[in-house]
C-alpha cells in the first residue's frame, strides 16, 4: 500500500470531508481516506491506480469543494 497526504488551508466542514471521503473513498484502489484538522491522507493500492492519477482527482475534488492545497 502508498500513502498520499495532502495539506488544506482551512478545516474541513463536516458535509465536505463527508463528500470528499465518498467521492475518493469509493475509486477502485482506494483503501482509506482520512480526512481531519486540513489534512488528508489517503492509502492506496498502486497497482489498481496510480498515483499521479488519484493525486489529480484528489486535488480537483478538493478545489472543487472550495478548499485550497498548501504548497
Amino acid at each position: 500500500m502508498e500513502k498520499l497526504s495532502f495539506n488544506v488551508e482551512k478545516h474541513f466542514c463536516e458535509e465536505c470531508s463527508l463528500a470528499l471521503r465518498r467521492f475518493i473513498g469509493n475509486m477502485e484502489g482506494v483503501e482509506s481516506i482520512d480526512v481531519e484538522e486540513g489534512k488528508i491522507a489517503v492509502v492506496f493500492d498502486g497497482a489498481k491506480i496510480t498515483e499521479e492519477k488519484l493525486e489529480r482527482l484528489t486535488k480537483d475534488s478538493i478545489e472543487k469543494l472550495g478548499y485550497k492545497l498548501e504548497e
